[in-house]
């Protein structure tokens, strides 16, 4: 008989492969929609460089006026792309006068990999 032919109690090494016992619960079906959704808004190559270009900015706070340039958009373009970022609770916004202003979520980003590891999720 060949390894195809063969059914899943009777192929050799089954047991070492599977039911291997879970160490921490799964993400629960909220927690993963937020996550997705975050993780969709770092999907796009020049929102990760917004993210980070706020971040190195000092006080994690940068002016759209900022940002343009550093990733070659107009400014509608980057401004939508922020848009995106603060949706997903990745940064903050505040109108100041004629521009806005983008900061991190403090511990945003903690938050994302806290998700993924943690042995409960919310």
């Amino acid at each position: 008989m060949s390894t195809a032919e063969l059914t899943l109690t009777e192929r050799p090494g089954k047991d070492a492969a599977c039911c291997a016992p879970l160490v921490r619960e799964g993400i629960r079906p909220a927690a993963a929609a937020d996550l997705a959704r975050t993780f969709k808004a770092l999907g796009d190559p020049a929102r990760v460089q917004l993210l980070s270009l706020v971040a190195a900015h000092e006080g994690a706070e940068a002016c759209v006026c900022d940002l343009t340039e550093p990733v070659g958009l107009a400014q509608p373009t980057v401004s939508h792309h922020l848009k995106i970022l603060v949706d997903a609770g990745l940064l903050t916004r505040e109108k100041r006068g004629r521009w806005a202003y983008y900061a991190v979520v403090p511990g945003a980003l903690d938050r994302l990999g806290a998700l993924l590891t943690e042995s409960t999720v919310p």
